[in-house]
């Protein structure tokens, strides 16, 4: 067992063996893929459900363009007990988006299963985790890539701007860490309504690069470093990856529902990581693509 896999064995038996209180969730982007997830046990000590849905001009996950001029639908299913949670996650391209003149139909591209352990100890907040990647082709009669696997392990602080690290770490193809740093703040600007901001900051460190293999276009190859001129090279990727901002205004609405507007922005944070975010982008020239992107949208969640 690998010395990453033994910590994450010795946080979960640690943190069993802790009283239960309650805990706010972590700051997440909407659109950006599927989150830890974390849903504590409301007063009365019962399960909470949530259900949320999110329509969004664009589906960026760890500042990558997964979809292009379409909108997306992004539903989401989350049970949480006694610090315990499972989640469900999918992706919707409504519009998939073709290089040449041929009009797809609208394609489900992703389903996201989290499982997840939290705990709180005075003002840290701590857990551990685990997400299975189900991932579709892009498109109808497109290459579907390999699914992916990872475990997780975060930790916050719950003081001003609640500073919290995620380490990620895929397991199955992909073979890498994924460093995250989040900060969040929470205004409320009456009982009903929230102002959320949000900003993140990213370390991608590659275990596996084969440019052969990852320009056979099959999903395969790892996380490659590319060349100025957007070519995959043998070379790891060992960088400053992505940031993010996000804006978000929580609207409760009745007792169960809330409706939430949100904007987002995503940016390369080193030169390396906007020649890799181009080079996957969804345009057939890398130098044709962008690596910064501004979206935006609006979600409903049900709570019980």
């Amino acid at each position: 067992m690998n010395r990453f896999m033994c910590i994450l064995t010795a946080m979960f038996v640690w943190l069993a063996a802790q009283p239960v209180p309650a805990a706010d969730a972590p700051p997440v982007f909407p659109g950006s893929g599927s989150p830890p997830v974390q849903a504590a046990a409301p007063p009365e000590d019962r399960p909470a459900v949530d259900f949320t849905t999110y329509a969004l001009t664009k589906y960026v996950w760890r500042g990558y363009e997964n979809t292009r001029n379409s909108i997306v639908i992004q539903p989401s299913m989350t049970v949480g007990y006694k610090g315990f949670s499972a989640g469900l996650w999918g992706n919707l391209d409504t519009r998939p988006y073709s290089t040449g003149d041929i009009s797809f139909s609208s394609t489900w591209t992703e389903t996201d299963f989290t499982l997840a352990y939290n705990r709180t100890f005075g003002p840290i907040n701590a857990g551990i985790g685990y997400i299975y990647y189900s991932l579709g082709a892009p498109n109808p009669g497109g290459v579907k890539p390999p699914d992916s696997q990872e475990v997780f392990a975060t930790i916050g602080v719950n003081t001003f701007l609640t500073p919290t690290l995620t380490v990620y770490r895929e397991i199955d193809h992909y073979r890498q860490y994924y460093f995250l740093l989040g900060f969040s703040h929470a205004i409320e600007l009456s009982k009903a309504v929230t102002l959320k901001l949000a900003a993140s900051a990213s370390y991608l460190k590659s275990n596996y690069a084969d440019a052969a293999v990852y320009n056979l276009g099959t999903g395969y190859g790892g996380y490659p470093k590319f060349s100025g001129n957007y070519q995959a090279t043998n070379e790891k990727f060992d960088n400053f990856h992505d940031g993010a901002v996000s804006a978000s205004l929580p609207i409760s609405v009745a007792r169960h529902v809330t409706v939430t507007p949100v904007i987002s922005y995503s940016f390369p944070l080193s030169n390396d990581a906007g020649n890799e975010i181009k080079a996957r982008g969804k345009k057939s020239s890398g130098a044709d693509n962008e690596s910064s992107f501004l979206y935006w949208g609006a979600g409903l969640t049900l709570a019980f």
